[in-house]
Formats: structure tokens, C-alpha cells, sequence
């Protein structure tokens, strides 16, 4: 799931998407409905098939960030999800 440097802002993947919805506690189903993204999409994402659309991915981050979740970027350390201070 490359990203240009335009897209760095959207760019998760699908080992963040997977981890992130178990932080929450939220089933494909629940994260369908949240971002209003359609079932099949998110299985294609969280399985690394094909290339998701930038908005996808936005709808998706929004969704998991409104529920507490933080992308952590790749920083040297591999790039990764955490519970926002306070949320859940």
C-alpha cells in the first residue's frame, strides 16, 4: 500500500486497520457502518487486496480516530495504532 507524498496523511495500512479495530473492540461490521465504507472494501483492505482510493482510506481513519485510535506513523520504529489518552 504504497503512498506518494501527498497521500502520507491517509497512507494505514492493513495491519493498522486490523489492530486498530481490535484496540476498540469493533467488528468489520462495525467499522462498515462508522466509515461508511462497504464490507467488501474494508475485507479487501484488511487482506492487502488491491489498492484502496484515497478517500477509502480517509473515510476509514476518520471513522477510527473518531473512536479513540492514533496512527503512528513509521518513525523508525515500524508504524503502528495506540488508544488516544482518555478514550475508551
Amino acid at each position: 500500500m504504497g503512498a506518494s507524498a501527498n497521500d502520507t496523511r491517509y497512507a494505514i495500512s492493513a495491519g493498522q486497520v486490523r489492530a486498530a479495530r481490535a484496540l476498540i473492540g469493533w467488528t468489520r461490521d462495525q467499522l462498515a457502518v462508522a466509515s461508511e465504507v462497504p464490507m467488501r472494501t474494508l475485507a479487501r483492505l484488511e487482506t492487502g487486496d488491491g489498492t484502496p482510493q484515497r478517500r477509502t482510506l480517509a473515510a476509514i481513519r476518520a471513522a477510527l480516530e473518531a473512536a479513540g485510535v492514533e496512527f503512528i506513523a513509521e518513525n523508525g520504529g515500524g508504524a503502528g495504532v495506540r488508544l488516544r489518552k482518555g478514550a475508551v
